[in-house]
């Protein structure tokens, strides 16, 4: 067993169970999604002085002013991502630890998720290596640009805040394709975008709280 997998020792199934187990309390009914949740260890994307909270309802800080969104908000975009369907191509704009892209990846054939903050990117990175999620692609990049190389997506997920949904992102969404992002600044709720060949219908959700989008690298 790598060493970073022993960090919670024999309580790290059981409490990822408790997880799974508050995420129905909390609505979350898509038993594919459940499943990644189960199947992904949370805690060795995080570091290891917060591994003992990994599994704990919260966001946790991951550094240059970024976080791992909690457990529910990650399960609850993705369900509203799946709709109940076979997820094929996804584009995570803002990867992180790389959890949300972990997850992704068991319910998607394909993901492609795109880093602006390097030394993220290259933590992103080991850690999928360790999981051996060979259909998680991460690329250091404007994540606003999408990967329109590889477009259309059936699904795009957004891990940060906009003031409004970036144009490249739409014009990558496949007709018949779902969006999910937080839109808003001081007040923001979690969107969804959906595609049909007459253009773009917006659902406004819960409200959320994350941090900013940003353009460009760092």
């Amino acid at each position: 067993m790598n060493v970073r997998h022993a960090g919670i020792g024999m309580t790290s199934q059981r409490t990822r169970s408790r997880m799974i187990e508050r995420l129905r309390t909390q609505g979350i009914q898509d038993e594919v999604v459940l499943e990644a949740m189960t199947a992904v260890p949370r805690h060795i994307f995080v570091d290891e002085a917060l591994a003992s909270r990994a599994y704990d309802d919260v966001s946790l800080p991951i550094g240059h002013a970024q976080t791992i969104s909690q457990p529910y908000i990650v399960a609850r975009m993705i369900e509203m991502l799946r709709n109940g369907k076979q997820l094929n191509r996804v584009l995570e704009v803002g990867t992180g630890c790389g959890y949300q892209a972990a997850v992704l990846g068991q319910v998607a054939r394909e993901v492609y998720s795109v880093e602006r903050i390097q030394p993220l990117f290259k933590r992103a990175t080991d850690s999928l290596k360790e999981l051996k999620a060979r259909n998680v692609i991460l690329s250091y990049a404007d994540g606003t640009m999408g990967r329109p190389e590889i477009a259309p997506f059936d699904g795009i997920i957004m891990a940060a805040a906009a003031l409004h949904v970036p144009q490249a992102l739409l014009e990558q969404l496949a007709i018949g394709g779902r969006m999910v992002l937080p839109l808003g600044a001081r007040e923001q709720f979690l969107t969804l975008i959906e595609r049909d060949e007459k253009g773009f219908h917006e659902s406004r959700l819960e409200a959320v709280k994350f941090v900013p989008i940003l353009t460009g690298k760092a």
